[in-house]
């Protein structure tokens, strides 16, 4: 496990941004934790969060002229980013975000920002189906953008038909999706803390 998944797990935890239980998804899925990447919002961690998104953008060395975040959460996770990667890098680099409802007046769209023939990297909390991706992608398609890559918190690697779908969907949508870390590394973080039992309830899920 890398120094930046390590950090992003324990903060996450100490924030209880990621909660163990029972739960149902957004998806419908049921699970046994439950990740919100508010917390780290209203607990003024932003800064440290967008730190992190910032260090795996670099080591993954995404080529990109604008950062995507879809609304809600994702719209301060990309104005963080951006802010962070602006003060690193020497170029100014630009966001763009999703309305809910499309405006049909002044400047109108779907979209707040440009990403009419640019390569555009999506910034977004967490993958469980993929559902959101997808309309990210369709979003940004639809306005001439290109996606050159994504990138999450925590890729939950839920099974879909025997195959992770984070990989399925790098296969079907032909983009990589890179994550500050996941379900594996949770389990690896886990069974050094106080918590085996939990992280063993979670390996075995992961093995369904």
């Amino acid at each position: 496990m890398t120094d930046i998944e390590k950090r992003f797990l324990q903060l996450a935890i100490e924030l209880e941004a990621l909660l163990f239980g029972e739960f149902t998804l957004k998806s419908g899925r049921e699970s046994l934790y439950f990740f919100n990447i508010a917390k780290f919002l209203e607990s003024g961690h932003l800064g440290e969060l967008a730190e992190m998104y910032s260090e795996k953008i670099t080591e993954c060395n995404v080529d990109y002229d604008v950062i995507f975040g879809p609304s809600y959460k994702g719209i301060p996770l990309a104005a963080a980013v951006a802010t962070v990667l602006n003060q690193k890098a020497s170029k100014k680099i630009p966001i763009c975000f999703d309305r809910k409802e499309e405006k049909d007046h002044g400047e109108g769209g779907a979209l707040v920002g440009s990403v009419k023939n640019k390569k555009v990297l999506i910034i977004d909390d967490v993958l469980t189906a993929g559902t959101a991706l997808k309309n990210s992608i369709k979003l940004i398609q639809e306005a001439g953008g290109t996606i050159s890559a994504a990138l999450i918190a925590l890729d939950r690697q839920e099974q879909d038909e025997g195959e992770q779908v984070s990989k399925k969907l790098v296969n079907e949508l032909n983009i990589p999706i890179f994550s500050i870390s996941n379900l594996e590394n949770l389990v690896l973080y886990l069974e050094t803390s106080d918590k085996r039992g939990i992280a063993k309830k979670l390996k075995a899920s992961l093995k369904s």
